[in-house]
C-alpha cells in the first residue's frame, strides 16, 4: 500500500454525513501515515448518520473560515444525503473544493459527496460514479456517470456507497500519494479533448 506520511488531508462535511464514509476512510489514511482534519462550518463538533439515525459527534479540526486548500494535500468528501446538500449552500465550502481543483490536488467523494462537487463548478468533461439517485444531477452538471464501485479521472476519485468503501479506500490512497495531477483542474479550465482518427 502506499505511505502518505507528510500529507496533510481535508475531510469537509458537516451535520449529517454517513458516518461509515468519514470514519472508514479517514482510518485507512491514518493507518497509510497521512494526517487527517475535519473541516467543516460547524462549531466546534459536527454530527454524524448512521443509516436511519443519529450517529456520534466528531470534533472539528478546523473552522471552515480558517481552511485553505493550500495548507493541504488533498480532500476527502465523506456523503450522507443531508451533509453535500448543505455543504453546497455555503459559499466558503465550494469556494475551498475549487481551491483544491485550481491547485491540481486529489479529491475523494462518495456516495453523495459528488454534489458538492457540481456547485463548484468542476465536473464538466469528468467521469465519475456516485449514488444513484444522484446521477442526473451530475450528468446535468457535465459530468460522464458510470456504475462502478469506484472510478478514478485524473485524481479525482468516487465511488457509490459504503459497501464500496474497501475499493475507494485503495484507490484513494492511491491518488493521494501521487499528489498533485496536471489534469485535476477546475471545469472552465478544461480543454476539448483531441480527436482520436482511425
Amino acid at each position: 500500500m502506499a505511505k502518505l506520511t507528510g500529507k496533510r488531508v481535508a475531510i469537509l462535511v458537516t451535520d449529517g454525513f454517513e458516518q461509515v464514509e468519514l470514519t472508514e476512510p479517514r482510518r485507512a489514511l491514518d493507518e497509510a501515515g497521512a494526517r487527517t482534519e475535519i473541516v467543516s462550518p460547524a462549531k466546534g463538533g459536527v454530527k454524524g448518520w448512521k443509516e436511519t439515525e443519529w450517529g456520534d459527534q466528531f470534533n472539528v479540526d478546523v473552522p471552515m473560515d480558517r481552511a485553505r486548500a493550500d495548507d493541504y494535500d488533498a480532500l476527502l468528501l465523506p456523503g450522507g444525503v443531508m451533509n453535500p446538500d448543505k455543504l453546497r449552500l455555503i459559499p466558503e465550502a465550494v469556494r475551498l473544493v475549487r481551491e483544491f481543483f485550481k491547485q491540481k490536488k486529489p479529491v475523494a467523494a462518495i456516495c453523495h459527496g459528488p454534489q458538492t462537487l457540481i456547485d463548484a463548478g468542476v465536473l464538466k468533461g469528468r467521469t465519475v460514479t456516485s449514488y444513484p439517485s444522484i446521477k442526473a444531477d451530475l450528468a446535468n452538471a457535465g459530468a460522464i456517470w458510470v456504475d462502478k464501485e469506484v472510478f478514478v479521472d485524473n485524481g479525482l476519485v468516487t465511488s457509490r456507497k459504503p459497501d464500496d468503501i474497501p475499493a475507494f479506500n485503495r484507490k484513494m490512497i492511491e491518488e493521494f500519494a501521487e499528489g498533485v495531477h496536471k489534469f485535476q483542474v477546475a471545469g472552465e479550465e478544461l480543454e476539448p479533448p483531441t480527436p482520436i482518427h482511425a
